[in-house]
């Protein structure tokens, strides 16, 4: 019988389905690193859930594996890369917590507007403190939604029943989608924070989201506004938000997760107004269930050679042998184009030129989908429910493939309309070794190789941008690591496309803005 290693505790409900389907199933808790490597020898499946840090040395010594399950949503511990590289199967269960994860920021709200776990407190000590303690009613009140996610939508829709007015900022979520939701899409963030009585965050954490709701957009807040995150440690700045409701500024918060975990001791525990609990959002039993029955499923179809709906990676043998190269370079595509149009494509048209056009090229289009969609969603991308999670946001795309390719011996590109302006990203495979390179924004030519760190900036045809650039990126101990300027089909030199040793701080960009001649500039993180 093949074996299955399960490292942390799951449910019940799960390891009796495994066992049903004529599995091993080796329970192993708490096992050391070395020990992991030991036991990850012979193993067709390893089942983890957040503890258990699956690395390419944990890969490399379950050369057996045919799959790895991570029973919930979250895959900051499995190194997806690593596992798609040596053919084995990435599996979660990407809805197991949702309802959960809604219902506990209800919780929250309602404990924070009726100040449920101070009143709780007081009584308890012996103190009848009714006046001390009155509330507000949601009913009435503006929730502001950061990030319209299936989490954000089941929120939304338990608020409605209260009464509540709905308004949600989500560049990638269509006015019709929203309007379906009966959401209010506010265009910008700073505007939502203004309005709101209740902020509710629902967002991946990215480079992006990290210290989102900070100091400038809490300084738009009315004193009124109650936070909650139950999304991600981090996206919130916890020392900003100190500040806030120490001076007054806003009315209280409820937090579910911190910047750092586990953690027992912050100065927003000392404030009277805040309500916090140690990461529930997924703990109900329920969801542990769901979790458990889950991934017990996805594993057995994986281990039968099935069709496994909750893939979140493709085996190296799925894709064509001349295609699947291009998979990595398919998917920053899609970062890169998602960057630079900050909103939602009405479409989004993906063409493929040249010698891959020969072949099936619909798993790069999803890959190009993963890109596009995994920085503004709250759940990892697959290739799986990326077309799923596309429709929901009013994403409409389309294929093109043509054997022709002018200048490249292939090409990939996308093109898509974003509030009224054109968005443009193209690559190409380049040389013997295959490395990737951009080769066009925004119908510039260009040549640059993708890199983690990238700052594209569209300036006037004048003498002199580069060196404005290059020096307010020296002056901010930014280094420029490689630098292209782009010229259009009429010849302008008016964009520039550089890679940087670090990501490109807000305020730099705000600087670079400001520049005389300097039309706009993004800072892009790519994988």
């Amino acid at each position: 019988m093949p074996r299955v290693l399960v490292t942390e505790q799951l449910a019940a409900s799960g390891i009796d389905a495994l066992r049903a389907a004529g599995l091993d199933v080796d329970e192993r808790v708490g096992l050391s690193r070395e020990e992991l490597f030991e036991a990850a020898k012979d193993a067709a499946a390893l089942i983890v859930r957040s503890a258990t840090e699956v690395d390419a040395e944990v890969l490399e010594a379950g050369a057996d594996l045919v799959v790895v399950g991570r029973a919930g949503i979250g895959l900051d511990n499995v190194d997806v890369e690593a596992a798609t590289r040596r053919g084995v199967m990435v599996v979660n269960a990407p809805q197991s917590n949702v309802l959960s994860a809604a219902e506990h920021t209800i919780a929250l709200m309602l404990a924070q507007a009726r100040n449920v776990p101070q009143a709780d407190r007081d009584l308890r000590a012996g103190a009848w403190n009714r006046a001390r303690w009155e509330g507000v009613e949601l009913y009435g009140k503006t929730l502001g939604v950061v990030g319209l996610g299936r989490v954000g939508v089941l929120v939304a829709q338990r608020a409605h029943a209260f009464g509540m007015r709905l308004a949600a900022h989500d560049p990638y979520v269509s006015a019709e989608r929203a309007r379906q939701l009966g959401v209010q899409l506010v265009p910008t963030l700073e505007e939502l924070v203004g309005m709101a009585d209740f902020l509710t965050v629902h967002l991946p954490k990215t480079p992006e989201t990290l210290g989102l709701i900070g100091r400038d957009l809490l300084a738009k807040a009315k004193p009124t506004l109650r936070i909650v995150n139950t999304a991600r440690g981090g996206i919130v700045d916890e020392a900003a938000l100190t500040d806030a409701l120490r001076d007054g500024r806003i009315a209280g918060a409820s937090l579910d997760v911190f910047e750092s975990e586990p953690t027992t001791e912050s100065p927003l525990f000392e404030l009277e107004q805040v309500v916090v609990t140690p990461h529930l959002g997924a703990s109900t039993a329920e969801a542990q269930d769901k979790a458990g029955q889950t991934i017990a499923e996805q594993v057995v179809l994986a281990l039968k050679g099935d069709f496994v709906p909750f893939a979140v990676n493709v085996a190296a043998s799925e894709a064509n042998e001349t295609v699947r190269p291009f998979l990595p370079l398919a998917e920053r595509l899609g970062a890169l184009f998602s960057a630079l149009a900050d909103g939602i494509a009405d479409e989004l048209d993906v063409s493929y030129e040249g010698e891959i056009a020969d072949y099936d090229c619909r798993v790069l289009t999803l890959a190009i989908l993963r890109g596009v969609l995994a920085s503004v969603v709250d759940e990892p991308v697959s290739f799986v429910n990326a077309p799923q999670l596309a429709d929901e946001r009013g994403l409409t795309y389309r294929e093109t493939t043509s054997t022709s390719a002018r200048d490249y011996v292939n090409l990939v590109t996308l093109r898509g309309r974003v509030g009224g302006r054109d968005v443009h990203v193209a690559g190409t495979l380049a040389g013997q070794r295959g490395e990737p390179r951009i080769v066009g924004i925004d119908d510039h030519a260009i040549e640059v190789p993708p890199a983690r760190h990238m700052l594209v900036v569209r300036n006037e045809d004048v003498p002199g941008m580069i060196g404005r650039v290059g020096k307010i990126l020296g002056d901010a101990d930014v280094n420029i690591e490689d630098m292209r300027v782009g010229k259009s089909p009429s010849g302008e030199a008016a964009l520039m496309a550089l890679t940087t040793s670090v990501a490109v701080p807000a305020a730099v960009l705000e600087d670079l803005r400001g520049e005389p001649g300097i039309v706009d500039a993004r800072a892009i993180e790519l994988e």
